[in-house]
C-alpha cells in the first residue's frame, strides 16, 4: 500500500492542471490515502495527516466536477465517506455537518430511478445517525430511520446491498429504542439483523460487523426485559465477532468494550468473579488500542466504570468505587464525544455518588451543570435549547439536588452559587449576549466592540432559524455554531485580561450577595434529599433554616391541595370564608415561613416593614409563600401577624436576575406610561372581557399627568401595537387574557386582537429603559411542569427584556374583582405623584391589605411582585 501511494503520487505529478487524466489521478491517490488511513487508523499520530490529505484531494477532485457533471454525485459520495471516517476518528462536528450537506446534494442530484440513489440515501442516513449520537437531536434519528426504511424497500430479496440496508435500519431502530424505550423497535431490529446475518454466512468479510450489531440489539432487549437467553446469545455473538477481528483490526476496540459490557451484566446476574475479571481486562485492552482523543475511548471508560461499580456492589472494596468514579470523570470529560452521552454519564455519576455518599458528589453536580450549559449553548434557538434540556429526565431536579448536597456538606456559600448556576439556564445563556461591557470599554475598547458585535450577530441568528426547509435550517445552525465559536474565542481573550478572569463565568457568593443589598434573599430548596431554606443576608455568611417536618412528598401534596382549593374558591360567593384555603396558608406559615421569620428577626435583626425577596425552587414555586398566614387570635384578642404584615415580599427567579435589574437602573429616562388592553381578542383566544375598558380608564386617571399615559385598546391592541408600546414606554399595564403554555412555555401569551403576543416575541425585545409592568391577566407568573426551575413565564420574560419591576399572577384572575386591587395599587403607587418602580412591592402589599373586605382571599393573593 505504501508503494501504491508513492506511485499514485508520481502519476499525479505527470498530470498537471488541465490534463484530461488529472481527476482520475487525484481520485486514485485519494483512494490510496483513504485505505492507508483505515489500515493504520489506530496508530497514534499517523492517521490524522493521511486522513486530512485524502479529504483535501477529494475536495480538489470535486472542483473538477462542477454542478451538472454526471460524475459529481459519485465524487460527493467519496468525499462524504472520507469525512465520516475522520469524524469517527476525531469527533469533529464540522466534518459531520459538511458531510450531511454534501450527502443532501448527492441525493438531490439523483432522481427516483437513478441506479445509485439508494447508495447516497444510505450515506445521508448514516451521517444523520452519527449526528444524533453526537448532538441528541431526535429529528436526525427520525429522518435517518425514514431514509433507511426507504432504502430497504428499494432493495428487495437478492439485492447486492440488502444485508447492509437491513443492518443499518436495525442499528437506527436500536438507537431509537435506547431513546424512547419502545420494545417493538428493538424487536424489529433483532429480526432485521438476523436476516442480515443469514445473508453474510461464515467466511464473508462483513459478517463481524453484523454479529456485533445483532449482539447489541439482544443486549439492549435484555437490559429492558431481563431475558438471560438474550444476554447469553449476545455474549456468544460478541465472541464470534471478536474472533474475526484480530489485533490491529480497526473495529476490534469496539468489539472488546461491547463484550466487556455484556460480561458485566452477566456478573451482576451470576456474581462469578471470572466474568468481571475478563470484562475489566477486555476494556483495558480496548483503551490500549485507541489514541488518547479517539471518541470511542468514552465508551471504554463508561464500560470500565460499570465493571468496577458492579464489582464494588458485590465485594464492597472501596478501591473499586474509587476506580469507578475516576472512569465516570474520564468519560464525562472526554472532549471528542458529544455532549448528550457525556451528560448522561455525569448524571449517572451524580446518582452513584449520592447513593454511596462519595466525596466526588459535588464535583459530579458541577460537571453536569458545565456540560449542560455547553450543550444548550450549541443550540441555535430558544425553543431548541429547551427541547435539549427536557431530553434529560433528571435535569428537572438537578439544581435543587445539588443545593441539598452542598447543604449536607455544610458549604452554604457554594449552595447559593449552585442554585444560581443551575436555575434559569435558558435566561442565563440569553443574558450573556446582553452583558454590559462598560468596564471593558475603558480597558480594551476594541475587544469590547468585537464582543458586542458578535453578541448582536448571535442574538439575531437565534431568531432566524426555521424548520420548514431542513437543509436551510442546518445551514443556519452551522452558521450559528461557527459564530458561537468566534464569540467564545473573544470571551476567552477577555478572560486573559487582568481583572476580567471571571467574565461571564458563574458568579461567586461575594458577587451574588449584591442581590441582598436592599434586603435578604431567601432561597427555598425543595429536593428529594431535603427541604430547607438558605437566607442570603445583606452582609456576612448565609444562614440555613431546616424544615424537619417537610419533605418533597409533603410539598407536592400541598401544591396539589392549593390547586384544588383555588379552583373550588372560584365557584364560591365573594363573601364566603375560604376555610380550606386558610388551613393550607396556615400550613405554609407554620412549617415553612415561621422558621424563616424567626431567623430573620432573632438572628439577622431584620426590622418589621423591611423588604425581603423569595427565591423558591422546584415545588416551592407553585406554593403562594408570600400569603403565609397563621389565621390565629392571640390571648388579648388581636390577630397574629401574617408574613405580609411583617415584611414586604417580592420574588426573584435567581439572584443574578435581581442583580441585573438593579444594574440596569443606573440609566433612567423620563417616565412614560402605556395601558394596553384587549376586551375582544381574536378568534380562539378566549371570551370577551367586559371590564377591561373600565380598568384601562381607571388606570389612565390614576397615572400622573407627567407620564403622558397612552391607551392602546380595541383594534389598536394588536400584537404589533403592543410590541411598539413596550418599546416606546417605560411603564406598561396589561389587561387582557393571559395564557401559560404548560407544555410549550415559550408559547405563553397575551391575547391581542389579531393573535397572541407570545413570550418569545417579548424575549427578542431589548428594552433597557423599561421600568415597570403590571400584568392584570391570568397565569403570567407560572412556570411549566417539566422545567419549573427554568422559570419560563411572561413575567420573567418581561423582566429579561428590561422591565426591572413586574407584577404577575399565579392563577386565574377574576377581572370583575381584580380592578379593586388595580385601583388600590395605583393609588398607593402614585400617592406622592412620583413614579418610582422600586415602590411596587410596597404598593401591592398595601393594596391587597386594603381590599380585604372587597376581594376574596384567592384573588388577593394571586398577585405577586417580581424584581427590584
Amino acid at each position: 500500500l505504501n508503494n501504491a501511494v508513492k506511485h499514485f503520487q508520481l502519476v499525479l505529478e505527470q498530470c498537471p492542471v488541465g490534463h484530461p487524466d488529472r481527476a482520475a489521478a487525484l481520485t486514485n491517490l485519494a483512494w490510496a490515502n483513504f485505505a492507508w488511513a483505515r489500515l493504520n487508523g489506530y496508530i497514534p499520530g499517523d492517521f490524522q495527516d493521511v486522513d486530512s490529505t485524502s479529504i483535501h484531494l477529494r475536495r480538489v477532485v470535486l472542483e473538477l466536477y462542477p454542478p451538472g457533471n454526471e460524475h459529481r454525485p459519485e465524487e460527493l459520495g467519496l468525499l462524504t465517506n472520507a469525512l465520516r471516517s475522520r469524524f469517527e476518528q476525531r469527533g469533529s462536528i464540522d466534518d459531520l455537518d459538511e458531510c450531511i450537506q454534501r450527502d443532501r446534494e448527492a441525493v438531490s442530484l439523483c432522481s427516483e430511478g437513478h441506479s445509485e440513489r439508494e447508495t447516497y440515501l444510505n450515506y445521508l442516513a448514516l451521517s444523520l445517525k452519527f449526528r444524533f449520537d453526537h448532538q441528541g437531536n431526535s429529528r436526525d434519528l427520525d429522518e435517518a430511520i425514514s431514509l433507511h426504511d426507504e432504502v430497504l424497500r428499494s432493495c428487495p430479496v437478492g439485492h447486492k446491498i440488502r444485508y447492509s440496508c437491513l443492518n443499518n435500519l436495525g442499528i437506527a431502530l436500536c438507537h431509537r429504542f435506547y431513546q424512547r424505550g419502545d420494545v417493538s423497535d428493538v424487536t424489529k431490529a433483532i429480526s432485521l439483523q438476523r436476516e442480515a446475518l443469514m445473508l453474510r454466512p461464515p467466511g464473508n468479510p462483513c459478517r463481524d460487523f453484523i454479529l456485533n450489531s445483532l449482539a447489541l440489539a439482544l443486549q439492549a432487549r435484555c437490559n429492558k426485559m431481563d431475558t438471560s437467553e438474550d444476554l447469553d446469545e449476545a455474549i456468544n455473538l460478541y465472541r464470534d465477532s471478536l474472533q474475526l477481528q484480530q489485533h490491529g483490526h480497526p473495529n476490534r476496540p469496539r468489539a472488546l468494550y461491547n463484550l466487556s459490557c455484556a460480561l458485566c451484566s452477566r456478573f451482576t446476574q451470576t456474581q462469578k468473579n471470572e466474568n468481571i475479571e475478563e470484562a475489566i481486562r477486555l476494556c483495558q485492552e480496548s483503551l490500549e488500542a485507541l489514541p488518547s482523543l479517539h471518541p470511542d475511548r468514552y465508551f471504554s471508560y463508561t464500560v470500565l466504570k460499570k465493571a468496577y461499580l458492579s464489582r464494588y456492589r458485590v465485594q464492597h472494596n472501596l478501591a473499586d468505587l474509587s476506580l469507578a468514579v475516576e472512569n465516570f470523570r474520564l468519560a464525562s470529560r472526554h472532549p471528542t464525544q458529544g455532549f448528550p452521552c457525556r451528560i448522561k454519564t455525569a448524571q449517572q455519576w451524580v446518582t452513584t455518588a449520592e447513593q454511596h455518599n462519595h466525596a466526588s458528589t459535588l464535583e459530579a453536580y458541577n460537571t453536569c451543570f458545565d456540560l449542560l450549559d455547553g450543550h444548550l449553548a450549541t443550540r441555535s434557538s430558544t425553543i431548541s435549547r429547551r427541547e435539549a434540556a427536557v431530553a434529560f429526565s433528571s435535569v428537572r431536579s438537578l439544581p435543587v439536588d445539588a443545593a441539598s448536597c452542598a447543604i449536607r456538606h455544610g458549604d452554604l456559600r457554594h449552595t447559593v452559587e449552585l442554585v444560581d448556576q443551575g436555575r434559569g439556564q435558558q435566561w442565563s445563556l440569553a443574558s450573556r449576549l446582553r452583558s454590559s461591557t462598560e468596564d471593558l470599554e475603558f480597558t480594551n475598547p476594541n475587544l469590547a466592540h468585537k464582543f458586542l458585535e458578535l453578541s448582536k450577530r448571535l442574538s439575531d441568528a437565534q431568531g432566524s432559524t426555521v424548520d420548514t426547509d431542513r437543509a436551510a435550517a442546518e445551514r443556519a445552525e452551522t452558521q450559528y455554531r461557527r459564530l458561537r465559536e468566534q464569540w467564545e474565542a473573544v470571551v476567552a481573550e477577555i478572560r486573559n485580561i487582568q481583572c476580567f478572569s471571571r467574565f461571564l463565568l458563574p458568579p461567586s457568593y461575594e458577587n451574588l450577595q449584591a442581590a441582598a443589598r436592599h434586603g435578604p434573599v431567601i432561597i427555598l430548596v425543595a429536593s428529594q434529599y431535603s427541604c430547607s431554606a438558605i437566607i442570603v443576608p445583606t452582609s456576612g455568611e448565609p444562614h440555613h433554616v431546616s424544615f424537619p417536618c417537610t419533605t418533597l412528598t409533603h410539598l407536592e401534596k400541598l401544591k396539589n391541595d392549593f390547586v384544588r382549593e383555588i379552583r373550588i374558591a372560584s365557584f364560591m360567593c365573594p363573601e364566603e370564608t375560604r376555610k380550606e384555603l386558610q388551613v393550607l396558608l396556615q400550613t405554609v406559615w407554620d412549617d415553612i415561613m415561621l422558621p424563616i421569620v424567626i431567623v430573620l428577626q432573632c438572628d439577622l435583626r431584620v426590622k418589621n416593614g423591611s423588604r425581603i425577596w423569595l427565591c423558591p425552587t422546584a415545588t416551592f414555586i407553585s406554593i403562594p409563600l408570600h400569603a403565609a398566614h397563621p389565621f390565629r387570635t392571640k390571648a388579648d384578642g388581636r390577630q397574629e401577624l401574617c408574613l405580609e404584615d411583617i415584611y414586604i415580599c417580592s420574588y426573584t427567579p435567581t439572584l443574578s436576575a435581581l442583580i441585573r435589574s438593579r444594574q440596569m437602573m443606573k440609566s433612567r429616562v423620563p417616565p412614560s406610561f402605556a395601558a394596553i388592553g384587549q376586551s375582544e381578542p381574536g378568534a380562539g383566544q378566549g371570551k370577551a372581557l367586559v371590564t377591561i375598558d373600565s380598568e384601562l380608564e381607571l388606570v389612565r386617571k390614576l397615572v400622573p399627568a407627567t407620564a403622558n399615559c397612552a391607551t392602546i385598546s380595541s383594534d389598536a391592541a394588536t400584537r404589533a401595537g403592543a410590541l411598539q408600546a413596550l418599546q416606546e414606554n417605560t411603564w406598561v399595564h396589561f389587561a387582557c387574557h393571559g395564557k401559560q403554555g404548560r407544555e410549550r412555555p415559550y408559547d405563553s401569551h397575551f391575547a391581542m386582537r389579531d393573535g397572541p403576543l407570545t413570550l418569545l416575541d417579548i424575549m427578542y425585545e431589548d428594552i433597557p429603559h423599561a421600568e415597570f409592568a403590571f400584568l392584570s391577566a391570568c397565569h403570567t407568573a407560572v412556570g411549566d411542569e417539566k422545567t419549573p426551575d427554568e422559570v419560563i413565564h411572561l413575567a420573567a420574560g418581561l423582566q429579561f427584556s428590561g422591565f426591572k419591576s413586574v407584577i404577575g399572577t399565579l392563577w386565574v384572575v377574576d377581572d370583575a374583582v381584580a380592578k379593586h386591587v388595580v385601583e388600590a395599587f395605583y393609588e398607593k403607587m402614585f400617592k406622592d405623584g412620583v413614579m418610582d418602580c422600586t415602590k411596587a412591592a410596597w404598593a401591592l402589599n398595601r393594596a391587597t391589605n386594603g381590599v380585604r373586605t372587597k376581594v376574596p382571599l384567592e384573588q388577593r393573593i394571586v398577585f405577586i411582585h417580581i424584581g427590584v
